[in-house]
Parts: structure tokens; C-alpha cells; sequence
């Protein structure tokens, strides 16, 4: 659902759970959009000290994460020494909050990735902007971070 301008009284609560509304309906239209495609699941792309390319998440998305971690009544985790991803499981192998995995988590940039020769482009940047467009509508000055700022920021508020 799209504010207007005349909108503006719109509380925040409101907007913010239309923002995770439409966020979910576009993680859910990637994972279709890249569902031709299929990953040999070698957690690679999850070393994010070695790959040097985390995901870079929404609020909107970063949030889908602590309410997946509340539901699952679990803490936040601790910074991985192999500098994986804090939601890899113990074993560095599998992700832990796959469902609801951010966007750059469910589109493949791996070498070792199977399927048509051309990915869903076009698609994939309308998603995107999509996403964009839901996290401003929430907050006027929302932006994207990399995945371990975000998780600084939540295990060391004086961080954020």
C-alpha cells in the first residue's frame, strides 16, 4: 500500500507494518523470480569476511530477522570468528533464518550457481525498488547497511 502525501497522520505502527507487509510480498516474488536457478548450498556467500560482499539490508528486512528470532525465542547471535554470517549454524553450513532471509541472500552471485544463462535482470531491479519504496514509506530517511552493521549496531546500541 502506497501514502500519499495527505497521509501524513498515518502512525508510525501503521506504516510500519504495511513496510514489512510489502517487504515480505517482494522476498517472496525473488525467491519465485530466482526459483529457475538452484545453489549447490555451499554456504560460500555466507563467508562474508572472505567474500568481502555482504548482503545489504532494508530496515524493513533487518527487522524481519529480530521477529523471526523473537518467534523462534532466540537470542541474537554472536559475531562468528570465521567472519560467516552471525544467522550460519553452528557448523558454518546452513542459514538459520532461511525463510526469511534478506534479498541479497536469495538472489546468487555465486560461480557455482546452475540455470538459465541470463538472470531475472529487469525483475530483480523492480524488486528492489520496490523494497526501497516500502522502506520509505515507513521512515522518509531509511537506508540500506551491510548486514554486519546492522548486527553491531543491535549487540552494542552505542554502536547505531
Amino acid at each position: 500500500m502506497k501514502f500519499d502525501p495527505d497521509d501524513a497522520e498515518v502512525p508510525e505502527p501503521v506504516r510500519r507494518k504495511h513496510a514489512l507487509a510489502e517487504t515480505r510480498q517482494v522476498l517472496a516474488e525473488a525467491s519465485r523470480a530466482f526459483s529457475p536457478w538452484s545453489c549447490p548450498s555451499t554456504a560460500e556467500c555466507c563467508q562474508l569476511g572472505k567474500t568481502g560482499r555482504p548482503p545489504w539490508l532494508w530496515p524493513t528486512e533487518w527487522t524481519l530477522l529480530l521477529e523471526r528470532l523473537k518467534r523462534d525465542l532466540r537470542p541474537l547471535p554472536a559475531v562468528r570468528a570465521d567472519g560467516g554470517c552471525p544467522f550460519l549454524d553452528p557448523a558454518g553450513l546452513r542459514c538459520t533464518v532461511y525463510e526469511d532471509r534478506p534479498f541479497g541472500c536469495r538472489t546468487f552471485f555465486c560461480h557455482r550457481v546452475k540455470g538459465p544463462s541470463a538472470q531475472p535482470t529487469f525483475e530483480t531491479n523492480d524488486l528492489l525498488h520496490q523494497l526501497e519504496g516500502a522502506n520509505l514509506e515507513w521512515q522518509e530517511d531509511a537506508e540500506p547497511r551491510p548486514l554486519p552493521q546492522w548486527h553491531a549496531a543491535a549487540l552494542d546500541p552505542a554502536r547505531g
